[in-house]
């Protein structure tokens, strides 16, 4: 079967564009899963498959946590939109899979989604170009934990490097929490994070297209309940406060923008993502957290929010990400 892997587009003025449903032919939503974020992707997912359908896309869903690689090849979908959060389906291995079977897309390849979903490697890769991210260790069992202490200062942060939605992650005030802290991001990743705690503000840019035309979107920032932007205040609560554009001088503004930009593409992320950033409250500099390659598509979540502070509805938002639809991995001449 013949794989579509553009999509013909007529620009309008507001820099969206308008696609004809038909030439995206069958398309499969992935959604559901097995990662720990299984709850948050259904959520994700059917709101993408509902925004398609709304639009005349032929648009399917599909689960990989419930439904097999075979019966993915049986659905012969012309292309894929990519819901899933967390392992199997934003670390790289369905990308693979999806390699193998020849469907086109959306986001990043096998890679960068690899790499994006493991926050010990970013920080490596962004270290090395210069952007800026908090300081951290790497802890295993062998690690000496009063190393950790010296090296970072209290308070820290804990987390499974591997996990998202701020799943097995702990704030560490006091040096006797860290043991229980480092057990309990070890339930989730045998190699967990620690890394410097920065006081300030919260904020997440999100990212659209692939390498040089990758452009952010405005900064939304984010102000939960006592500071806590944890899995509940992200998804289930109304409590926390989203302001977008955030209020920030233009100049910091531009930089935050720049990172964010040079931190995805620095990962060779494609299609779309979001880059989570801290303002340090002392000095207003930006540290740079983590970039998710297959960002949330709930009613709480942040890259629909940017897309409609410049005009580009949700609708719209998802018909573009599907348009950027392809296959990664160049074809071997022989």
């Amino acid at each position: 079967m013949q794989r579509l892997n553009t999509v013909n587009a007529t620009k309008v003025n507001s820099n969206l564009a308008t696609f004809d449903p038909a030439a995206f032919g069958k398309v499969g939503v992935l959604f559901g899963g097995r990662s720990a974020e299984r709850d948050v992707s259904i959520m994700s997912g059917t709101g993408v498959l509902n925004a398609l359908k709304s639009r005349g896309v032929d648009a399917h869903a599909f689960d990989p946590g419930t439904q097999s690689l075979a019966e993915l090849a049986e659905q012969k979908f012309d292309r894929v939109f990519i819901a899933l959060h967390g392992r199997y389906g934003e670390d790289g291995s369905l990308q693979g899979a999806l390699e193998q079977l020849g469907i086109p897309y959306t986001g990043s390849g096998v890679m960068a989604s690899s790499v994006g979903m493991d926050k010990i490697t970013t920080k490596k890769i962004w270290k090395m170009d210069e952007i800026p991210t908090p300081d951290y260790m790497s802890i295993d069992p062998t690690t000496d934990l009063d190393e950790v202490l010296v090296a970072l200062g209290l308070p820290l942060i804990v987390k499974p490097p591997l996990e998202g939605s701020t799943i097995g992650i702990t704030k560490v005030n006091k040096a006797d929490e860290l043991k229980a802290a480092v057990e309990l991001a070890m339930g989730f990743d045998p190699v967990v994070l620690a890394e410097e705690f920065v006081t300030g503000r919260e904020f997440t840019v999100a990212v659209l297209g692939t390498g040089k035309n990758a452009r952010a979107l405005p900064i939304v920032e984010i102000v939960a309940p006592e500071g806590n932007y944890d899995y509940q205040n992200k998804y289930f609560t109304d409590d926390t406060q989203y302001h977008c554009p955030a209020q920030l001088d233009p100049a910091l503004t531009e930089e935050i923008q720049r990172h964010a930009v040079n931190a995805y593409r620095a990962l060779g992320c494609e299609g779309w993502g979001r880059v989570d950033v801290l303002v340090r409250k002392e000095d207003m500099r930006p540290f740079l957290l983590e970039v998710n390659t297959s960002p949330g598509m709930t009613s709480h979540s942040l890259v629909p929010m940017a897309a409609r502070a410049v005009g580009i509805s949700y609708e719209d938002l998802c018909l573009e990400i599907l348009a950027s639809a392809r296959l990664k991995m160049a074809k071997a001449k022989g």
